[in-house]
């Protein structure tokens, strides 16, 4: 038996892109453990990556092209051939462009993968093709408009800093299911005698990590950094020589927008007591480095990019930002490590075309005129984890759309195919990936050959593109072309690395210049309370939208999927059910018990859940951890059913968590 351990990457949408050893044994994966000599991950993983490999070895994946011969929806396909499927992709776009044109089709996708490559391996195709262009906002657009109103292009601080922070904020993180690694740099800052606080709307399973848990109101998340600010001001606890060296607008901010925001207002907004709130307010102050770890569920509600940019003011007043270990951090931008323009080829957008964005699908399948004819749907399941369930399901049941998917696995989507196609995992193709909880960048080499017919995101498009005519050069290139171009070129910020371990397949840590934490990337060089650039020049207050229904709806992150995905494994589903948590109070009001079987409703839909009645959630609130398929559910329809089309305030994002439901016996 010949055993190799091969080195890879996680590619999930997940901030720590953690470093893999992968044992290979007659050229089959049989295990996956944590790469130790990774930077940041240093060979922790996840459950759900632990046994990665029994993903890629699953009886369930999809390995051959499959041709829908039942009703939509009903799973029932036959195996054909990778050359027919092309032809008839092919056959049927040909007919649509002439009857409808080539924004007629739409692309679908998200991240399933986050690979440079395979990610972004549709864009290339679909601008040369002239197809409708989707507009990618389903996360957390509007968390990066709301840091850039107030930082601007600023470089994210390193999240090793976390270690010499005596106070750390997790505020909307629940790092156990999203955010493991920065977890551990927690833990060792609390071991040299620091506070840990966790700020969100119900007890999440990172609050046993905490010191300290404050419960506030969903939505309300801006009105209670505004009134610990006010505080801050009130009671001259404000650091005034860096606000004065390295804060625009603090004047007006204190004059005009603060004084809105007493304790005895904030506390009617966000259900903390005054005392709470002073109590925040001076703590935060006293601390020596105070940090913030921002996580993305604020910033899905119709108030996301507003309430980011609040929370982002706190650190100026404080001044935390000349403290090592004390900041804010959001989320860490690399792309400006790539070029990725060879690969996304927007040169080949010739004329303008229709942008559909992807919350709002399910409008786009059943309401957009002229209408959408044909959906390619790739490293995403639309149909779990869009909103508005019920509208899109109906959209993809349409018997004039043609719907190709291109997935590992039947998913809730490819139920609805007319074509699929079996994909790659991330061990079975090439790709280099950037990281966006970290400075690390790694580069992928397969590990293993494609289980069956498998073949990766950039291997299709390449054959669609032959299939309909373009010989543009690029489709000529294999993935790993377009990665030693990106190599061969680098940026400056990326030939600072050690170019050569990173072609070698090892993490290397992109560099932070010595004065990035007081180098402010703003038009003023200053941190910008005030934006006069922006429509709203100070940041204020907005409250969320909700529906006309008694419980706000938590669409929580769970640690055993990752948004849909991992409901492949039998190992992690194990022993768990869709449940939905409700306080004591709330349970008992609507006669409910611990177990049974339960509804959740509102105007856009109704999903069955298995109750689990819990002191962690306050009254008002129920929490629907996981994006589950439908069919390990207790009903036909899934979380999303419930959620809505509804953007935010900026950046076009999705509101997921911006939905209020009632509760009945189901």
């Amino acid at each position: 038996m010949e055993t190799k351990i091969k080195r890879s990457v996680c590619p999930y949408d997940c901030p720590d892109t953690c470093g893999l050893l992968v044992t290979v044994e007659n050229g089959r994966a049989t295990a996956v453990a944590g790469d130790s000599a990774h930077p940041f991950t240093r060979g922790a993983l996840c459950p759900k990556m632990t046994h990665y490999e029994r993903t890629v070895n699953s009886p369930d994946r999809l390995t051959r092209p499959l041709l829908r011969t039942g009703p939509k929806g009903s799973g029932e396909f036959r195996p054909i051939s990778w050359p027919e499927a092309i032809d008839r992709i092919a056959g049927q776009w040909r007919a649509i462009i002439a009857a409808h044109g080539a924004e007629a089709i739409l692309p679908y996708s998200y991240a399933g993968t986050m690979g440079l490559v395979q990610r972004n391996a549709g864009h290339a195709f679909f601008h040369r093709l002239g197809a409708a262009r989707l507009e990618r906002t389903i996360c957390s657009s509007s968390k990066d408009v709301g840091w850039k109103a107030v930082m601007g292009n600023t470089l994210a601080m390193h999240p090793d800093e976390a270690k010499d922070s005596d106070l750390i904020i997790l505020w909307s993180l629940n790092a156990v299911a999203t955010n493991i690694h920065f977890l551990r740099n927690v833990r060792e800052a609390q071991k040299r005698g620091a506070r840990v606080w966790l700020i969100d709307t119900y007890e999440t399973p990172t609050a046993r990590f905490a010191d300290r848990v404050f419960l506030t109101r969903p939505g309300a998340d801006a009105a209670l950094a505004l009134g610990i600010m006010h505080v801050m001001v009130r009671d001259g606890l404000v650091d005034k020589a860096f606000i004065e060296k390295y804060v625009h607008g603090y004047d007006e901010f204190a004059g005009r927008i603060l004084p809105s925001y007493p304790p005895a207002a904030v506390s009617a907004l966000t259900g903390l007591p005054a005392e709470v709130i002073e109590e925040l307010a001076r703590g935060y102050a006293a601390a020596k480095a105070p940090l913030i770890r921002l996580g993305s569920g604020l910033c899905r509600y119709g108030n996301g990019s507003m309430t980011v940019r609040a929370v982002a003011c706190l650190p100026a007043l404080a001044g935390a930002w000349a403290k090592r270990g004390g900041g804010l951090l959001a989320s860490i931008a690399t792309g400006g490590a790539f070029d990725t323009t060879a690969v996304t080829r927007e040169d080949f957008i010739t004329a303008p075309t229709r942008i559909v964005n992807m919350n709002k699908l399910g409008d786009a399948l059943t309401e957009l005129a002229p209408p959408v004819m044909s959906l390619y749907v790739y490293h995403s399941n639309p149909a779990a984890i869009t909103p508005d369930q019920n509208k899109v399901l109906a959209g993809l049941a349409r018997e004039d759309l043609f719907t190709v998917v291109h997935e590992r696995f039947m998913t809730d989507t490819a139920r609805y195919a007319d074509i699929i196609l079996p994909a790659t995992t991330s061990l079975e193709h090439s790709d280099i990936y950037r990281a966006y909880g970290h400075y690390c960048v790694q580069r992928a080499y397969p590990v293993i050959a494609p289980v069956g017919e498998a073949k990766a995101n950039w291997d299709v498009f390449r054959l669609l593109a032959s299939a309909m005519g373009f010989n543009d050069e690029v489709f000529a290139r294999s993935a790993d072309d377009l990665i030693d171009e990106l190599l061969a070129q680098p940026t400056p910020w990326l030939a600072q690395t050690d170019l050569a371990a990173l072609r070698d397949g090892q993490a290397v840590e992109l560099p932070l210049p010595p004065d990035a934490k007081l180098t402010f990337g703003t038009a003023s060089g200053k941190i910008e309370l005030l934006n006069p650039a922006d429509p709203e020049p100070l940041p204020r207050y907005l409250p969320p939208h909700g529906d006309d229904a008694p419980l706000w709806l938590m669409t929580a992150p769970t640690p055993i999927m990752l948004n849909s995905s991992f409901c492949e494994r039998a190992d992690l589903l194990d022993g768990q059910s869709m449940t939905l948590k409700l306080s004591p109070a709330d349970a008992a009001a609507r006669g409910l018990s611990d177990g049974q079987r339960v509804v959740a409703f509102n105007n856009r839909g109704e999903v069955a859940f298995i109750l689990a009645v819990t002191p962690g959630v306050p009254t008002g609130v129920a929490v629907a951890e996981g994006v589950w398929w439908i069919k390990d559910a207790p009903g036909d329809r899934t979380v999303n059913a419930l959620t809505s089309q509804r953007l935010t305030d900026r950046a076009a994002g999705s509101t997921f968590y911006d939905t209020k439901v009632d509760v009945r016996a189901g």
